[in-house]
């Protein structure tokens, strides 16, 4: 299932959300070597990706150290969000930030919203750590931090009804579903894939998105019930 919009007004123009998608995407077009061989491209997230071990032992490994010219585990843990694998990777990403991360920002303010986005990062990629602290592999991606996105809109805003593309009988069809059946679908795909990787190097770091969605439904639960955040109009 693809969302493509929801018919859940906001109040403001959602200008953090905004930023993030321009800051993700002047990260891919500016700085990423989208247009290098694949061994440029695997050393750059080497160096800017957020490492695991490096997560895990709170200290960059001394061959990336001397592969990089230096490295900082904890500026990597930020900009390993703004940094994708491929068109695809960081279309489906960008989208899912558009149809649910500003109606977030509306509920949170947009301070309260970038400091949430970032935490779910945060806590995404420490949630893909867990599993496999010893991992190489680099961790790449905004998902984790949108996933903190998603968890906080279903919520907070579980009956919305979103635009769907649904595969039925080898057939895509646009649907209005409930926000409930569409993330809740989401989750439980994620849970599925990620106690199925268990073991294994699937290229995709399915913990990081289970744990920025539980995140983000957690820290929802303080906003329930409370008015929207109240800022000046724009």
């Amino acid at each position: 299932m693809i969302p493509l919009r929801d018919a859940n007004p906001t109040r403001r123009t959602p200008w953090v959300t905004i930023g993030l998608i321009a800051a993700n995407l002047a990260a891919f077009f500016l700085w990423e070597p989208i247009t290098g061989s694949p061994q440029e491209q695997q050393v750059f997230f080497i160096c800017e990706g957020a490492i695991p071990r490096e997560l895990s032992g709170f200290e960059a490994i001394p061959e990336t150290v001397e592969l990089c010219g230096g490295k900082s585990f904890l500026v990597s843990l930020f900009t390993s969000m703004f940094l994708h694998g491929g068109f695809l990777h960081i279309a489906g990403n960008m989208l899912y930030l558009w149809v649910f991360g500003n109606n977030i920002e509306d509920r949170m303010g947009p301070v309260a919203f970038l400091l949430f986005y970032l935490a779910a990062g945060i806590v995404a990629a420490y949630a893909q750590v867990l599993p496999e602290p010893d991992s190489l592999t680099p961790l790449v991606g905004a998902s984790g931090a949108i996933a903190g996105a998603l968890g906080a809109y279903l919520v907070l805003f579980p009956s919305a009804r979103v635009l769907t593309l649904v595969p039925i009988f080898f057939f895509l069809q646009l649907i209005e579903l409930p926000a409930m059946l569409v993330l809740g679908f989401w989750f439980v795909l994620q849970a599925f894939q990620g106690v199925g990787s268990l073991g294994a190097e699937t290229g995709v770091a399915w913990f990081a998105h289970i744990g920025g969605f539980v995140f983000g439904a957690l820290v929802a639960l303080l906003y329930r019930g409370r008015p929207a955040a109240q800022t000046g109009s724009y």
